[in-house]
């Protein structure tokens, strides 16, 4: 009885789980494009991590994106080390659903990807992704430089008056420096390649994020 109940509130050092001091199991290779999860990376390729709400349907979603090299989802954001998905859905970790996105930034650029970002959620509810409900949806952008956070500071800016003008209330979005990624299990990655039929609870708001998409390096 454990993980049954979601809080809507974050946890404290006092109240997270312990976790554990090792990596959980995951997958070695992407389901769809066979390369490695976990690198080597090209060399002049970028990372971003990315909540979206459930990552089943972000990773679908950022993989398909041209430029993209490789997804991985996993948790971010919160307190727990090497948390499992039982423990991220209990709210008592203070992770969110996260989506790893390595990308190369002379195909495509951090704009194209936090276009698709902003278009692909609502990022003005909270704790929650439609119908799913905790901590683990909360929309977030974690950075891995100073020019992706202000690449994203300013995409907020800009989708914020476009939402505002469309009668939505004001972005929740996370916007933070990167902390530890933990890949989440086997399972997990690639799901909707292995699941075609499988569920997927993201829904945009149908307001275009007005931002430069252009090739090459926002910022």
């Amino acid at each position: 009885m454990l993980f049954t109940r979601k809080s809507p509130e974050m946890p404290t050092l006092e109240t997270a789980l312990k976790g554990r001091p090792g990596a959980i199991p995951t997958a070695h290779d992407h389901f769809v494009s066979g390369r490695p999860l976990k690198g080597p990376y090209p060399e002049g390729s970028e990372q971003i991590v990315l909540g979206l709400g459930c990552f089943w349907g972000a990773e679908r979603m950022m993989w398909n994106l041209p430029g993209v090299w490789v997804t991985a989802v996993g948790y971010a954001g919160g307190i727990t080390p090497n948390p499992t998905y039982e423990e991220v859905c209990s709210g008592r970790t203070g992770h969110t659903e996260v989506v790893l996105v390595v990308f190369d930034p002379k195909t495509t650029s951090l704009a194209a990807i936090l276009k698709a970002f902003w278009e692909g959620h609502d990022p003005t509810q909270g704790m929650r992704q439609g119908g799913d409900i905790g901590t683990q949806y909360r929309s977030a952008i974690y950075t891995n430089s100073p020019d992706q956070a202000k690449a994203a500071e300013e995409s907020k800016a800009a989708f914020a008056k476009a939402l505002g003008s469309a009668g939505y209330g004001a972005i929740t979005t996370e916007i933070a420096s990167a902390g530890p990624f933990y890949f989440a299990e086997a399972y997990h990655q690639q799901y909707l390649a292995k699941n075609p039929g499988g569920y997927c609870g993201l829904g945009g708001t149908g307001v275009s994020c007005p931002i430069g998409v252009g090739v090459g390096a926002a910022g």
